[in-house]
């Protein structure tokens, strides 16, 4: 028995037969003829041209990845003559043979395929023959057995040839995957690297993440989160049959990505404290994460937040063929109530305080796949909103009983339908809710509504732009022009399908008087961590008369959900503003004041809550604003023409920009295709202003674009984040594409055994070397959004 063009593994493996030898089957000429179990000498399951044909070459798999609704070829060869009547294939999947039972299907050899399972014979020999197989446009996605029989009698014993994956189909347009752009498909399916935008809608940031759905083990890995959810546990086979539909794979996942209810990949946490596990801002791909998930017995992973779960979730589903893309909306409101508002409470001092449910995100990432209504109509098409905002533990919210969310069409999101599946309210709400803002007397318990925003949710909502590192602003296609009547009427309509009365308990309570003091925090200077901050409040009075006015300031750390952590700064003044002037009052927050309490979101919220001294007529004014400080740079450099199979040199410095002494230095470093595992180096203390240089090497496996991502973190500073894209070319003598699968299968097998650390192809040797202080290579710096180059924006979903 010989397999060509097939895994090292199951190269000498024997072929299962299933049925006793010696059974009859009657020909078509109606003569009783006896039958034996096909005797297949060789199998070539034409890798090379199936792999390429349906763009799955890049999968570092064991066995064939193909397409729904599109052939695939493969060729028998029998030990002797081949047989001279018909065959019959047959393809199953499930995890158990009852489900196998239930989901059989055999076909014969026909002239032509149909649309449905299908067999083509394309060319024989005396003892082989080569047939094209296909299956439908909407066929369950996962793990087939394959085998085959003479003739086409149901009790005829077969032979098994052997498993394969088929996966969703973009390229193909009777998917309901399918996407007509090649540019989107390269990008939203076969890009293994992108963009997170975090930070604040006035100081947007962004880092690298390694999706990596292309790298050994992660196929079975996806796979097995189907086989492990909720869904499936409950009822196999109605799971099972809904994995053709897209919607359906979508919101099992969305509940697969965390451990709310089960366990899922990753466990939440948003306490500041990540003790037991990895502070969620030190990830930086899906990777790792998700082969943790599995070598631990699928244990969830501690810890992630909302950008981890959307980075995970995304290298899932394009993993399984699902255009995806990464969204981070700023300024995100997590409503609730199902009441279209946000409700923001203050102290009498401007403290904030942690009162009710709702709160407004500094950013909020989640994740959109690309695919058809047909529950929906036409008009719904395109992409499709999978929030991950459920996933916080101390939440109540739940979709279908489950910490899941979505699918829900983003047209559907814009034009205020949100009585539509799954899950519009929530996801109309983070970008287009109300905000009403409250003081509350904690002594009293009184409160008193101070002002209602209906601009402020949903800002600068972003993503990466098709074929380069630029951000995108698709604010639009998640609403119309803040302020515009055919935004009101967007949100009027999404309040009476969700019967909403406009005298809410919100409206009872009085809107006070217009507060004649105005207000905003103003930066001196680029905020740093490790240094002072300086900002300076610059107060406004606009009535015809002096005004004098308490002014009550504090700064609080917080994390990116708003939550506050602790007071690091407060002052009270008394200010007397005359008719029509504006001062300014300068702000120094110092850096000792702040340091032992900044997570490692790096935010600080500052506030003044202005009292009028003459309180008839005139109304408290709150002045905010969200600092985010920037880290160190770090900044890496390859060496020299990255080639596939070629060591190279990488090159990281850091600088320690305090005035006193850093330690506990750590490294780390992954890339798909440039290292097998994520790599981490451990460096030496750093003395003040004193730079250090690290160097590794790295040996490719592929040629293209990568992305190499770095890590580093001391006591001072965590998660200084830095990723530099690789071009790597091919060496000069290419291996072929079987050589080079082989070489992935040994080098998974290696992985998967827990052994030596391999790095790049087959080792990385690590060198750290250091040198006097000096000054560090800029990084590319956090942007504001005018900042960033144009991109064209995203086309709009098809309709029919």
């Amino acid at each position: 028995m010989e397999w060509r063009d097939s895994p090292p593994s199951t190269q000498s493996a024997p072929l299962p037969s299933s049925g006793q030898p010696g059974l009859l089957l009657r020909s078509c000429q109606g003569r009783r003829q006896p039958v034996t179990t096909l005797k297949v000498a060789r199998i070539d399951w034409r890798w090379k041209e199936n792999a390429l044909a349906h763009h799955t070459d890049q999968y570092q798999t064991q066995e064939l990845v193909v397409r729904r609704g599109k052939p695939w070829t493969l060729t028998l060869t029998f030990s002797g003559t081949k047989p001279s009547g018909n065959l019959t294939f047959i393809v199953e999947t499930g995890a158990t043979a009852a489900l196998q039972a239930k989901t059989r299907v055999a076909f014969s050899v026909t002239r032509a395929h149909n649309g449905a399972w299908s067999a083509v014979q394309t060319s024989s020999d005396a003892s082989s023959v080569t047939v094209s197989i296909s299956s439908p446009a909407n066929a369950i996605i996962g793990r087939y057995n394959l085998s085959v029989r003479a003739g086409s009698g149901s009790t005829t014993p077969h032979t098994t040839l052997g498993t394969l994956a088929l996966l969703f189909n973009p390229w193909l347009q009777g998917d309901d995957v399918f996407m007509s752009n090649s540019a989107e498909r390269q990008e939203y399916v076969l890009l293994e690297f992108g963009l997170v935008f975090v930070g604040s809608s006035n100081r947007i940031s962004r880092s690298g993440w390694n999706y990596g759905q292309f790298q050994a083990g992660i196929l079975d890995i996806c796979l097995a989160m189907l086989d492990r959810s909720r869904s499936f546990l409950q009822d196999p086979l109605s799971d099972l049959t809904r994995r053709n539909d897209p919607k359906h794979v979508g919101r099992v996942l969305s509940a697969m990505v965390n451990s709310n209810d089960d366990r899922g990949v990753l466990q939440g946490n948003w306490s500041g404290n990540y003790q037991g596990g990895e502070n969620p801002s030190s990830w930086t791909g899906s990777v790792d994460i998700l082969r943790q998930w599995k070598s631990s017995g699928f244990k969830p992973v501690k810890y992630g937040q909302c950008w981890v779960f959307a980075g995970v979730l995304t290298t899932v589903l394009r993993c399984l063929g699902m255009a995806t893309r990464m969204i981070t909306n700023f300024d995100s409101a997590h409503d609730t109530d199902r009441n279209l508002t946000v409700d923001v409470y203050y102290d009498e001092s401007g403290n904030p305080l942690s009162i009710g449910a709702d709160s407004v995100w500094n950013f909020h990432v989640w994740n959109e796949s690309w695919f058809v209504r047909p529950d929906l109509g036409s008009a719904f098409n395109g992409w499709q909103v999978i929030p991950l905002g459920f996933n916080v533990p101390a939440r109540k919210e739940r979709s279908s009983g489950l910490f899941q969310c979505g699918p829900a069409s983003l047209v559907a999101i814009k034009e205020g339908d949100v009585d539509l599946r799954y899950d519009c309210p929530f996801v109309f709400a983070e970008v287009n809710a109300d905000r009403v803002t409250w003081t509350y007397n904690t002594s009293t318990g009184v409160k008193k509504r101070l002002y209602t925003e209906t601009k402020s949710i949903g800002q600068s909502t972003s993503t990466k732009a098709v074929g380069s590192y630029a951000r995108v602003d698709v604010t639009d296609e998640y609403k119309y022009t803040e302020g515009s009547a055919k935004e009101r009427n967007v949100f009027e309509k999404a309040r009476s399908k969700l019967n909403i009365n406009t005298l809410s308990s919100t409206s009872a309570y009085l809107l006070p008087p217009k507060p004649s003091i105005s207000g905003k925090f103003k930066l001196e200077r680029t905020p740093e961590v490790g240094k002072d901050i300086h900002l300076a409040l610059m107060l406004t009075n606009h009535a015809s008369e002096p005004k004098t006015t308490e002014v009550n300031m504090t700064a609080w750390t917080i994390v990116y959900t708003g939550k506050p952590i602790h007071e690091v700064w407060k002052n009270t003044q008394s200010v007397t503003l005359n008719p029509k002037e504006e001062k300014t009052f300068p702000v120094k927050i110092a850096y000792e004041d702040y340091q032992q309490h900044l997570t490692t979101d790096n935010m600080i919220q500052t506030t003044a809550l202005c009292h009028p001294q003459e309180r008839e007529g005139d109304g408290d004014a709150l002045v905010e604003r969200v600092i985010t400080l920037e880290n160190p740079s770090l900044t890496m450099k390859v060496l020299g023409q990255a080639r596939v199979n070629k060591t190279v040199q990488v090159e990281v410095l850091f600088t320690n920009p305090l005035a006193e002494s850093v330690k506990d230095c750590v490294l780390q470093v992954e890339g798909s295709d440039l290292l097998a595992e994520k790599l981490r180096l451990d460096a030496r203390p750093l003395e003040a202003r004193q730079q250090e240089v690290i160097q590794f090497a790295l040996t490719p496996t592929k040629a293209g674009t990568k992305q190499l991502l770095a890590n580093f973190s001391c006591d001072k500073f965590q998660d200084i984040k830095g990723f530099e894209t690789v071009e790597v070319a091919h060496s000069p003598s290419v291996a072929c594409l079987g050589c080079r699968r082989l070489a992935a299968c040994l080098l998974a097998q290696r992985v998967s055994r827990g052994g030596e650390r391999a790095e790049g192809g087959i080792m990385a040797t690590i060198h750290v070397t250091r040198q006097a202080p000096a000054c560090a290579g800029s990084a590319p710096s956090p942007c504001a959004p005018e900042e960033l180059p144009p991109a064209s924006p995203p086309r709009k979903p098809p309709h029919g």
